[in-house]
C-alpha cells in the first residue's frame, strides 16, 4: 500500500496498477458474535465495495481478467463484496479488507505461463513400457488355468 498513517490516499496492487481510496466505498455494521458490549455497541463489520466493471484505473484488459476470474464473487452490476469482521476494532478490520481486495486482485491478476510441450524421453518411456509388462506378468500370474492351459 502507499501512504503513511492509517489512511492511504491511494493502494498499490502491483506495479503499474494503482488504486484511489477514492474508489473503494466502505459499509460498516454491527459484527454478530460473542464479544460483549463492544459488539451491542459498535460497528466494527466492514464491508468493502470495489467497482470492478467502472473502474476508470483499470485497462480493458484487467477488467476483462477480473470479470472472469472474480464472477462469483461479483454482483450483477459488477461490484465486488469483501467482508471483514474478525478484529474487534472497525479500523483493523478495515486494514484487513484492504489486504485481502490486494491479494485478491493480484491473483486474480497473474498470467498464467503459457505451457511448453515436452517429449518423454526414450529412456523414460522404456521405463514405463517396462513397468506395464510387470504389472501385466503379474495379473497374468493370478488368473485361473483352464484344465488345457500350461504357464
Amino acid at each position: 500500500m502507499v501512504g503513511e498513517g492509517a489512511e492511504q490516499s491511494q493502494i498499490k496492487v502491483k506495479p503499474g496498477l494503482v488504486i484511489p481510496i477514492s474508489e473503494i466505498r466502505f459499509q460498516f455494521s454491527r459484527s454478530g458474535g460473542p464479544g460483549g458490549q463492544n459488539v451491542n455497541r459498535r460497528e466494527t463489520r466492514v464491508e468493502l465495495l470495489f467497482d470492478v466493471r467502472n473502474s476508470p484505473n483499470l485497462s480493458e484488459e484487467q477488467r476483462e481478467r477480473l470479470l472472469t476470474r472474480l464472477g462469483s464473487q461479483l454482483d450483477g452490476e459488477g461490484v465486488l463484496h469483501i467482508v471483514a469482521h474478525a478484529q474487534r476494532s472497525q479500523l483493523r478490520n478495515k486494514q484487513e479488507a484492504v489486504e485481502r481486495l490486494v491479494q485478491l486482485l493480484r491473483r486474480a491478476l497473474a498470467v498464467p505461463r503459457r505451457r511448453l510441450p515436452t517429449r518423454a524421453s526414450r529412456q523414460a518411456i522404456e521405463q514405463r513400457l517396462a513397468a506395464k509388462r510387470r504389472r501385466s506378468q503379474a495379473k497374468e500370474l493370478r488368473r485361473r488355468l483352464r484344465p488345457d492351459e500350461q504357464r
